[in-house]
C-alpha cells in the first residue's frame, strides 16, 4: 500500500521546514506524542536512529526511526519500525508564491505483523491516509499558529 497526501501552509518554507525539523515540536501536532530519544547518530542526520513514543488510549507506540534521506526541504525519507509492522514515510516541501509553502508526505512499503495489523490493513486501508492527512493539518495550524 502506498499513499500521498499534501497541504499548503501559509508560512515560508524555511520557518515550516524548521518547525517540522524540531522534534521538540512534534507535541504540537503529532497526537499522542510522548517523547523522542536518539539511539545513534546525530539526531535528524543520515543514518541517525531514534526511538519516538506515542501513546494511544491504553496502548504505549514505541517506533524506531531511521533516517535514511536527509536533505530539507527537498526531501526526508525515514523508515519506521513497530512490533506491529513497518514502513517507509517522504516528507518534501515546496515554496510556492506568496510565502507559502506545500508540504507533501507520500508513505510506501507497509508492512503489518500479526493477524490483528493485517486484518485492519485490509478492512481500513484509509485509516493510514487519514491519520497521516490529520497530522499533516495539525501541522499546518501549528505553524501558522507559530509564525
Amino acid at each position: 500500500m502506498k499513499f500521498e497526501c499534501s497541504t499548503d501552509i501559509n508560512v515560508p518554507i524555511d520557518k515550516a521546514v524548521a518547525l517540522f525539523n524540531d522534534p521538540l515540536n512534534f507535541k504540537e501536532w503529532q497526537d499522542g506524542f510522548i517523547s523522542y530519544e536518539p539511539i545513534s547518530g546525530i539526531p535528524r542526520t543520515k543514518g541517525a536512529k531514534s526511538k519516538i513514543t506515542y501513546i494511544n488510549g491504553r496502548h504505549k507506540i514505541e517506533l524506531t526511526e531511521t533516517i535514511e534521506v536527509m536533505n530539507l526541504p527537498k526531501e526526508m525519507t525515514a523508515f519506521y519500525e513497530h512490533k506491529h509492522g513497518s514502513n517507509t514515510m517522504t516528507n518534501r516541501f515546496t515554496q510556492l508564491p506568496g510565502q507559502k509553502t506545500r508540504y507533501t508526505s507520500g508513505v510506501g512499503n507497509i508492512k503489518s505483523i500479526g493477524i490483528i495489523p493485517k486484518l485492519m490493513a485490509l478492512l481500513m486501508p484509509g485509516m493510514f491516509k487519514k491519520q497521516n492527512q490529520k497530522w499533516m493539518d495539525q501541522f499546518k495550524a501549528f505553524a501558522e499558529k507559530a509564525s
